[in-house]
């Protein structure tokens, strides 16, 4: 293995300025991370920046496969303007789902 391998990038550690919640998506600079465990406001958590998670939605539509992001009321949004690229759509939901399953971006 290469001697500047650092890991395999599918977590980071990220000091949130706020409490959050194990599952909840957080904007990390330009990208949104999920929060692995509680984590509190000024302490260092770890975060998902890869894989496959369920998350909470607004109320649109989303296509399979449509580009999402994190607004900053920390809900999944088809719109990008004002928002954190978050990755895609892994299923369709409709305006009624509360939730969709999103494969980040990393």
């Amino acid at each position: 293995m290469a001697r500047n391998y650092i890991q395999p990038g599918e977590v980071i550690d990220f000091t949130p300025a706020a409490d959050v919640a194990s599952g909840e998506p957080v904007a990390i600079g330009s990208r949104v991370g999920v929060a692995q465990t509680d984590v509190a406001a000024g302490e260092t958590g770890t975060f998902a920046v890869l894989g496959v998670y369920s998350l909470p939605k607004t109320n649109s539509a989303l296509a399979q496969g449509v580009a999402v992001f994190l607004t900053p009321a920390g809900q999944i949004s088809g719109t990008a303007t004002g928002n954190t690229p978050a990755g895609y759509a892994w299923d369709a939901v409709d305006a009624a789902a509360t939730m969709v399953s999103v494969k980040l971006l990393g």
